[in-house]
């Protein structure tokens, strides 16, 4: 299950292994905690690197930087201490990633220690080199995608496509891609390639399990590649980041299902078939002046009451003021965090 969970899903930044539980009101409780959480001669011999992330609070232990160095100066100490040497910190790219959390339980002030089964966030899927302005963090859009049920049975539009985001995730999620996979041919399935994980060198790593998760994982995607899709279409104004969005989807390998035009969003010709809209236009926190923008909204409302009836859209907004100049009234409204802004996945039935 850890190990699909990596190849297969779409959502987390990270997936967690459980070291352990343990009472931590004080720094020298959090620092014997640590000593005792593992046997630390498998889990982190010297000759392995590691990084500490920290999350989370009590008292005396608030802030995450001191916490984090507390447990590797504890876990240091006791390297140093039982086997007479020590680990180097990597940050980049270390064999271990350590994640405490700190927080209120039943009995208190408690430290949860973990292993990290990657060594960055899963929320990068290694398609997008190339990004616009703004972008959405790949499993945020899919998030999103995944709020708009679209099957790949009708068609989805994005008028201010950017990178390409949402489209590579949710022609990726109809067609099976696990993110895990490294992108590109996955046929023959069994010669597909995933990501390096960190979980990939734990002393307890079964490396034929692993090996037949990711042929089962490219062989759905072999499968589902077989069924026809209806019309995804972006269109991006900005010739400079058109281009960039097309080498996204290039490298996730969806060239044949995902369609990009440099035009303007707001003179579009939808397909006859009525489907979903899917956008992130500017809403003034990074991009654009307030009046230009209302005027964008306004104008997109109205090319969508014109021409999109039937039609759903759904449209991340971060400022309700531009949102009202649409026109419209929306029927659902999913509060969304958008890189620490607060912002709504507004969904529009288009009448």
């Amino acid at each position: 299950g850890f190990y699909r969970a990596h190849l297969r899903c779409r959502l987390p930044f990270r997936l967690l292994r459980l070291l352990a539980n343990f009472p931590c009101a004080s720094r020298e409780q959090l620092y014997a905690g640590v000593q005792q959480a593992a046997d630390w001669r498998q889990w982190l011999p010297p000759s392995c690197s590691f990084r500490v992330e920290a999350s989370g609070s009590v008292p005396g232990l608030n802030h995450s930087h001191y916490s984090a160095l507390e447990v590797k100066n504890a876990l240091v100490d006791w390297q140093r201490r039982e086997c007479a040497e020590r680990s180097d910190v990597d940050l980049d790219q270390p064999d271990r990633v350590l994640h405490l959390h700190l927080g209120q339980g039943s009995r208190g002030p408690m430290a949860t220690l973990c292993l990290a089964g990657s060594r960055d966030s899963l929320h990068r899927r290694g398609y997008r080199a190339a990004m616009g302005l703004a972008p959405l963090k790949e499993n945020l859009a899919a998030g999103l995608i995944d709020h708009t049920g679209w099957d790949g049975q009708v068609p989805l539009l994005d008028p201010f496509c950017g990178s390409g985001t949402l489209l590579i995730e949710a022609v990726g999620r109809v067609l099976q891609r696990a993110p895990g996979l490294l992108p590109g041919a996955l046929e023959p399935a069994h010669h597909a390639q995933a990501r390096d994980f960190a979980f990939l060198d734990w002393p307890d790593a079964n490396p034929s399990l692993w090996r037949a998760e990711v042929v089962a994982a490219a062989e759905a995607a072999v499968s589902a590649a077989q069924q026809p899709l209806a019309p995804v279409i972006g269109w991006e104004l900005d010739g400079e980041v058109l281009q960039q969005a097309r080498s996204n989807v290039e490298a996730a390998g969806l060239s044949s299902w995902v369609a990009l035009q440099q035009g303007d969003g707001l003179v579009l010709s939808p397909p006859d078939q009525p489907g979903i809209v899917v956008c992130n236009p500017p809403y003034g926190a990074r991009i654009g002046a307030q009046q230009e923008l209302q005027e964008l909204y306004y104008q997109l409302g109205q090319q969508l009451k014109q021409r999109f009836s039937g039609w759903t859209l759904w449209l991340l907004s971060g400022n309700p003021e531009l949102t009202r100049a649409l026109g419209m009234k929306a029927s659902r409204r999913v509060p969304i965090s958008n890189g620490g802004i607060d912002c709504r996945w507004l969904r529009y039935e288009i009448r």
